[in-house]
């Protein structure tokens, strides 16, 4: 099974990392070049422990679905959601998050499977793999941005 592994530092209180992470708000604004929209989730915007949140967007030329849910969360340490349903086989993403002196380095892990055997492999190594890490970069760099600057009052207020 394919895994991203992805480090980013933000100059920020993990507090407010972690927040960010979990944010509905947060999240559809990194994804609004996908027009991806929220089906069903928390209406507190936050995702919690247990939620199922459903998303649609445009990925690959395609309208997919994708059903998460909230299998593990530690305040301010790290949290995993995983696919309930969707076009992956599997599908986990943790997310961690790491206090250092000057801000939090945020760790990505998202390991995911694809359908169709040998040719889901081959498209993983050709294409797929550098599509999700891109998507998952632009992501963190978004958190990145708000975190640093007065922008998170915006999504966490």
């Amino acid at each position: 099974m394919p895994t991203i592994h992805l480090t980013t530092f933000i100059e920020a209180p993990v507090e407010r990392v972690f927040e960010l992470s979990r944010s509905i708000k947060m999240h559809k604004r990194s994804m609004v070049h996908f027009k991806e929209e929220l089906v069903s989730g928390p209406f507190n915007d936050l995702a919690e422990l247990g939620d199922e949140i459903t998303w649609k967007a445009r990925h690959l030329f395609k309208t997919r679905v994708l059903k998460i849910k909230i299998v593990q969360l530690n305040k301010y340490e790290s949290f995993v959601d995983e696919q309930v349903s969707g076009d992956f086989v599997k599908m986990k993403h943790e997310h961690h998050f790491k206090p250092v002196h000057n801000g939090v380095i945020m760790i990505d892990l998202f390991h995911f499977e694809s359908p169709y055997g040998k040719v889901g492999k081959w498209f993983n190594q050709a294409y797929l793999t550098r599509y999700l890490k891109k998507l998952l970069e632009q992501r963190n760099q978004l958190i990145k941005k708000y975190a640093e600057s007065d922008q998170w009052k915006m999504i966490l207020n």
